[in-house]
């Protein structure tokens, strides 16, 4: 059976691409504070959350009453924020 003879310009491709080095960027790394923080930050936020139904609203601010929903959400977002930043 006969042999294809191919394409040269796919040839060349080829060992152009085999013969480059790969650059990879050199992303600077999160302060060794960050991951902690950002967990810490969406873990008191769930338990903010938690704890105003647990109560009936009494707990942690009864005076802004739902208003705490808003702190305890607001906590996980930027938790979460951090997050899309971890590098």
């Amino acid at each position: 059976m006969p042999e294809s003879r191919g394409r040269d310009g796919a040839r060349k491709r080829a060992q152009r691409t085999s013969q480059t080095e790969p650059q990879t960027q050199s992303l600077p790394s999160n302060p060794s504070w960050f991951v902690p923080v950002m967990c810490a930050l969406m873990i008191i936020g769930v338990l903010w959350v938690a704890i105003f139904y647990i109560t009936g609203g009494l707990w942690p601010i009864e005076s802004i009453r739902y208003w705490n929903l808003g702190i305890g959400m607001g906590l996980i977002m930027i938790g979460f924020g951090m997050a899309t930043q971890w590098r």
